[in-house]
């Protein structure tokens, strides 16, 4: 609570929300706990409730709060008050609360809404210096969905069409008013008498982006509720969305994720027009549709005088020219365009094709009719099923979910149709390329598919963008890239290799924490004398905090002596560098008189300014090893010992071993296993002296 100690409680779910508020208001010798209610302290400012207590979470932050009743009686109070500053920060304070809908019940229970609207209704009282009348509107937020009164409408409009008013009282009156389209029938109808298309068109000429969104999402709620006959009203919005285009998709700001999902929505109207014609089979008694078939065949073949020929004659020769033009039933064609989808729009597709593109068509056709028979492309039967898969690619006759947008679909007008030419040629091209067979029909189809998905994922904002496009996409790019991927797939599926790299950081930390662990455990080493006489022992060891290297002389029968008793020491920080083999001083003191077993095992540090050192020789190679890594881990070197190498891969394979194993269910325990007592006789071993005797 503002002003006093915050408290840390455990929220008991069980017992009612009264008695935790009476306890809170306790800890703060606070009266009348009916009085207070709890909110979240970040965020909205959302009342707790016996139906929302259960989202509260561990580590939420509350406020203590007036109760929703009071602090509406409040505010209703306050709006009405003859101060004008109490009047503004009531109407303040009533837009950030107005969104929660415990708050909002309780104040329109008090008739508050009634008065909101007479606020907004009379510009006088509206527009005033200390507040603008944006925070009158947000008061609506929520209260649309239990109350709202038509008379508002005109207001609203007023605002919207009031062109020296600030954007702010704009945005806020298209976001009630896309509330009241989608919440009543009657609401829509009044909205849509009360503000023009050319009116909610201009504001997505403007340069503010919030704004240019709101307009959007007012057009399509329109859109989605109206009705057959209000949305031939609203077609200029579907059938021609240049403004689209020019001043959202075109504009110098990126679009946002709210308009992005608007545009989808609008693209999805524009695309959903032509789903009665894709889920309606051909009709072969419908004389429009025959005629349309016919005109595909009458366009690129040469008709002699059909009047004159016999009708088993005609039959014939349309059904050799329907076989040429790729139709699976020649005698029937009708019977290809049975299936929905596409049905019809396979149809409308081909005849624009024909009609737009006559020489394109005509080529087409006449280059695949003189081919062999199982290496012709036939254009009826790859038209049907490119124009199905077009509508799958586009998702025609889909919910309208998402915010993928296509640019290129708001600068054309038969979107679909232009795309289908562009991309039937690049069928007959991609056929070539494949030097495909009927046979391989499916597989041509999967390349064009995978051809246009990609060509439209780069949102082309041409057609003659996406016709370059998806033209250099040939067949030996989509290898190339199918190549690329799989072998990117199969590095990202390889997981011993990927395994091996991540565990190595962690094995090699073990590995320096154990040579560290020995160096502080310590060794025993031997002087070498000039004579060459082994009669001397010296111990070292490194102190537990790792920063003094410890030793000094000791008796053969000594086992591990402790720190104080070893009288010398080097503090770490002071060493320069580690010697080994020749390098070290007392090698080449003794300069061809030492062996290669010596060399092997002869390391030194050198300190201070490099004038001192501390020569080592190892009893045996593992002990070299051990200082030699342990030394350079102090150096803040890499280990590069034999040992150390032997070691990681033993971990390694084991470790990726043990990784690997299939142990879903399977308990392991914390603990290792006890050690078993060891046999009463060893007679099972085998003694290999005597076999070798």
């Amino acid at each position: 609570m503002p002003g006093a100690y915050p408290q840390l409680i455990q929220l008991d779910q069980k017992k009612p929300l009264s008695a935790v508020i009476k306890e809170v208001c306790d800890k703060w010798n606070l009266s009348g706990p009916e009085n207070f209610a709890l909110q979240y302290a970040d965020g909205v400012q959302t009342y707790i409730t016996e139906s929302n207590r259960l989202d509260i979470k561990n580590g939420s932050i509350l406020r203590l709060t007036k109760a929703p009743g009071r602090c509406a009686e409040d505010l209703y109070k306050g709006i009405q008050s003859s101060d004008s500053g109490v009047r503004c920060e009531s109407l303040k304070e009533l837009a950030a609360v107005s969104t929660d809908i415990t708050f909002a019940q309780e104040f329109i229970s008090r008739d508050g809404h009634s008065l909101l609207v007479q606020i907004v209704e009379d510009a006088n009282e509206c527009v005033y210096p200390e507040l603008p009348p944006k925070f009158t509107l947000s008061c609506f937020s929520l209260s649309l969905n239990v109350c709202v009164c038509v008379c508002l409408c005109s207001q609203l409009v007023s605002f919207v069409n009031g062109k020296l008013l600030d954007a702010s009282i704009q945005q806020v009156s298209l976001d009630i008013m896309e509330s009241m389209v989608l919440s009543s029938s009657s609401l829509f109808h009044q909205i849509r008498k009360e503000i023009t298309l050319d009116q909610l068109i201009s504001h997505l000429q403007v340069s503010n982006q919030l704004l240019q969104t709101k307009a959007m999402a007012l057009l399509m709620a329109l859109l989605q509720t109206a009705g057959e006959t209000d949305r031939q009203v609203l077609s200029p919005i579907i059938v021609t969305p240049e403004f689209v285009f020019q001043n959202i998709i075109h504009s110098s700001g990126s679009v946002g994720d709210e308009m992005a999902h608007h545009l989808y929505v609008l693209q999805s109207v524009r695309l959903n027009l032509l789903e009665p014609r894709m889920k309606t089979p051909l009709d072969s008694f419908n004389q429009e549709q025959r005629e349309a078939l016919h005109s595909l065949r009458q366009a690129v073949f040469e008709t002699e005088s059909e009047g004159s020929l016999s009708n088993e004659r005609r039959r014939s020769l349309c059904a050799k020219e329907f076989k040429k033009l790729g139709f699976s039933n020649n005698s029937n064609p009708g019977q290809d365009l049975g299936r929905t989808p596409p049905g019809l729009l396979a149809l409308d597709t081909m005849t624009y094709f024909a009609s737009r593109y006559p020489d394109a068509y005509s080529r087409f056709v006449l280059e695949n009719s003189s081919r062999e028979d199982k290496h012709e492309c036939p254009f009826a039967r790859s038209s049907i099923q490119l124009t199905l898969t077009l509508c799958e690619i586009l998702r025609i006759g889909e919910p309208q979910t998402g915010s993928n947008y296509h640019p290129i679909f708001f600068a054309q007008d038969r979107l679909l149709e232009e795309l289908f030419c562009i991309c039937i040629q690049l069928l007959n091209k991609t056929w070539k390329e494949m030097r495909a067979t009927q046979e391989d029909f499916d597989k041509v189809m999967q390349v064009v598919r995978e051809q246009i998905t990609r060509t439209l994922s780069s949102k082309p904002t041409s057609l003659e963008l996406f016709k370059n496009k998806v033209n250099a996409l040939n067949y030996s790019e989509i290898l190339k890239l199918r190549q690329t991927e799989r072998l990117h797939q199969e590095e990202t599926l390889a997981p011993p290799v990927e395994l091996k790299e991540r565990l190595k950081p962690e094995l090699l930390e073990l590995i320096r924490q154990q040579r560290l662990n020995r160096l502080c455990h310590g060794t025993l080493f031997r002087k070498i004398s000039s004579r060459r006489r082994q009669d001397k022992l010296w111990y070292c060891r490194l102190s537990p905090n790792h920063k003094v290297l410890h030793y000094g002389d000791v008796e053969e029968e000594t086992e591990t002596p402790s720190i104080e008793s070893l009288q010398d020491k080097i503090p770490v920080a002071d060493i320069k560098a580690l010697l080994t083999g020749k390098d070290c001083p007392h090698m080449k003191e003794n300069k061809g008189k030492q062996t290669k077993e010596m060399l092997d095992l002869a390391f030194s540090i050198t300190y201070d300014v490099e004038e001192y050192s501390l020569n080592f020789i190892a009893s045996s190679r593992t002990d070299f090893c051990l200082w030699t890594d342990g030394l350079n881990v102090l150096l803040g070197k890499e280990m590069s010992s034999e040992a150390m190498r032997s070691e990681l891969e033993i971990l390694l394979s084991m470790e990726i071993k043990l990784r690997l194993l299939d142990l879903e269910n399977v308990p392991i325990p914390d603990t290792a296993p006890p050690i078993p007592k060891p046999p009463s006789n060893f007679n099972f071993c085998y003694d290999f002296s005597q076999a070798e005797q």
